[in-house]
């Protein structure tokens, strides 16, 4: 079954002027607020492409000055985490080193407040249904961008050994398509947009699925 998404955001009445209190907010919010900055940007419309691929990045960069912080948290992956309070201390960490080394300067004032956002989601099916791995190639253009964020993106959220639906399900038909699984769970999703992603497990399942028609023609034909 396919299913849809859209994220439903919350704001938590916390908020930061100061690199400490950036700090505090984060030791404070739930896990919810820290997967919203990072993988929020995905379903939000955007009308330039944004410098930085996490809001807290964006933050420091444009409202605190400090170009060097901004460097380094925007180079966090959060696809390289096994769980968000393992990227929560990442961050924390990173911020920790910043402030001992700016000392006093840990307290200057940011022009425009950082909001914690906190994020539900909201999931729906589509009444479309991929019946056999074969039909994949056909049905991935057919779905939304936010379709390919739930379940290639949260996926992780939910699958035991924080994979995608896909090579989840296909794993569980059986072990011939572990080639394909191997492949698609290769793909980093975090620094592509949701359109390129689904280009790429469009590509990914039609060069699958055609090597190994052309691998039974052949057979067919010695």
């Amino acid at each position: 079954m396919i299913r849809d998404c859209e994220l439903v955001i919350q704001a938590t009445g916390r908020r930061a002027l100061t690199l400490r209190e950036l700090r505090e907010g984060l030791a404070y919010v739930s896990g919810a607020s820290i997967y919203y900055h990072f993988w929020g940007r995905f379903l939000r419309p955007t009308y330039n492409e944004p410098e930085y691929n996490n809001d807290f990045a964006s933050w420091a960069h444009l409202h605190l000055n400090d170009k060097e912080l901004a460097e380094r948290l925007s180079v966090i992956n959060p696809a390289d985490f096994s769980s968000l309070e393992t990227l929560r201390q990442e961050l924390i960490d990173i911020i920790e080193m910043r402030i001992d080394e700016t000392h006093d300067f840990s307290w200057n004032r940011a022009d425009q407040q950082f909001h914690f956002i906190l994020t539900k989601i909201i999931i729906f099916g589509t009444g479309q249904r991929v019946e056999t791995p074969e039909d994949l190639p056909k049905i991935l253009p057919q779905l939304s961008p936010s379709s390919i964020f739930y379940h290639f993106i949260d996926a992780r959220r939910r699958t035991p050994n924080c994979s995608d639906d896909f090579s989840a399900w296909l794993s569980d038909l059986s072990d011939e398509y572990a080639p394909l699984c191997e492949t698609i769970q290769a793909i980093d999703p975090y620094f592509s947009s949701l359109t390129e992603l689904r280009e790429e497990l469009t590509r990914m399942t039609g060069d699958f699925f055609a090597a190994g028609r052309l691998t039974e023609r052949n057979a067919a034909n010695a």
